[in-house]
């Protein structure tokens, strides 16, 4: 029943205590891990991919790229996998039926128990996830530095990560976010994913799904992950949401920021449902999507991420779908695609407009983009962008990291 909430019917916790860490990690071999996956470990550990328990064997890897279902028949859409090259596996001595202790940043992170060690066609996985095998694809390219072996099983999280500031106040597990919705009682909790920091399409997108979903409130889910240069940084993407709330351009007991730890795909189709899912499991009963949700270049039609909900079962979360926002300067506001009648007069939110109005090009930006955010994205600039707001190599390389990784006592 792929209604069930969480996705699968039970919530995925696996977290040890201090106690049960010391022993599920003494005398294993020891794996380290990018940052990628350490996210992704994360994520198994406290249920944000529910029902998975940990990364995919060949079956559910072979199912997923196939039909979209894992090998049980529940809908997912993305393969999730742990790359690990034969030299490395065969010097560390992991084999099936044994444990290895994954690390990151030096430290302990999480203990994988092996069931599976595979192999997959690459250029087959890429043409059915993300329709190309293009290498200007980011997602192909992604799949074809993958190691060619994949390790699988259930992780446990035996060192959980720290949750550096300002994100530590957004960070919620899916527990908690459940339990934080029933606090402000709300039923009816409509999603917003976002990379970008919210310009006033993005807040009347957020304003027109609270109302088509008659919802109680709304959940910003601004997804932290890798980044490269010319991208927002994440600071500016979270508080310049939450800067919506505290400025009262949408009711603080209406709307809650939040993140998700996740490295985009830019799947398109496939990746709106895998967000669905996440989203459904993060406690949400709805989620928006507008034009080219999770897509990059031209890969795929403007609105295939709404018609790909037509292919499935119901997934327990509805798809609000959203058509464009723009500034219509006959009607002197930002308009809607489904109402305005003035489509050859319509100016573009644009990411170009926007980032000519955040770099000082551009005014007034009220029409736009919130003067209150505008201010908090430049704040963040000095204060954590090294004076940019956009993503640069001084900040790749310099950026307090969005989580830390403890000395495991």
């Amino acid at each position: 029943d792929n209604a069930l909430s969480p996705h699968g019917g039970v919530l995925i916790e696996r977290v040890a205590s201090p106690e049960e860490a010391r022993l599920l990690c003494a005398g294993l071999p020891k794996l380290a891990v990018r940052e990628q996956v350490a996210r992704e470990c994360v994520n198994f550990a406290y249920g944000f991919f529910s029902p998975l328990k940990g990364f995919m064997g060949r079956a559910d890897v072979d199912s997923v790229v196939r039909h979209m279902t894992l090998a049980n028949g529940y809908v997912w859409s993305i393969p999730m996998v742990l790359d690990v090259s034969e030299e490395e596996l065969s010097s560390l001595g992991v084999r099936e039926g044994a444990s290895v202790l994954l690390t990151h940043q030096d430290q302990p992170l999480a203990v994988l128990e092996v069931e599976e060690i595979f192999s997959y066609d690459k250029e087959f996985l890429a043409q059915h996830v993300y329709g190309t095998t293009d290498e200007a694809h980011p997602g192909v390219l992604r799949t074809y530095s993958f190691q060619d072996r994949f390790v699988a099983g259930p992780i446990t999280l035996v060192n959980p990560p720290v949750i550096n500031p300002p994100y530590d106040r957004f960070w919620r597990t899916p527990r908690q976010l459940r339990e934080r919705f029933a606090e402000l009682g709300w039923t009816k909790v409509v999603a917003h994913q976002t990379r970008n920091v919210p310009h006033s399409g993005h807040e009347w997108m957020m304003k027109g799904a609270y109302l088509a979903a008659e919802a109680q409130g709304i959940l910003v889910s601004a997804v932290i992950g890798e980044k490269k240069p010319g991208d927002y940084i994440d600071e500016a993407i979270v508080l310049g949401h939450d800067k919506l709330r505290e400025s009262g351009f949408i009711r603080p007991d209406v709307h809650q920021t939040s993140t998700l730890m996740w490295d985009m795909r830019y799947a398109g189709p496939r990746e709106a449902v895998f967000h669905a899912l996440v989203r459904k499991n993060m406690g949400c009963t709805h989620h928006m999507f507008g034009r080219d949700h999770a897509g990059v270049g031209n890969y795929y039609g403007t609105y295939a991420a709404h018609e790909i909900f037509d292919q499935l079962p119901d997934l327990g979360i509805k798809s609000v779908l959203t058509l464009e926002w723009w500034y219509c300067p006959v009607c002197e506001s930002v308009a809607y695609e489904g109402l305005c009648g003035h489509r050859e007069h319509k100016q573009d939110l644009s990411g170009t407009f926007i980032r000519s109005i955040i770099q000082g090009g551009t005014e007034p930006a009220s029409v736009s983009l919130r003067g209150e955010v505008l201010e908090v994205v430049r704040e963040c600039a000095d204060t954590y962008g090294f004076g940019s707001p956009f993503v640069t190599e001084a900040y790749l390389e310099n950026r307090t990291p969005v989580m830390s990784i403890p000395a495991l006592n």
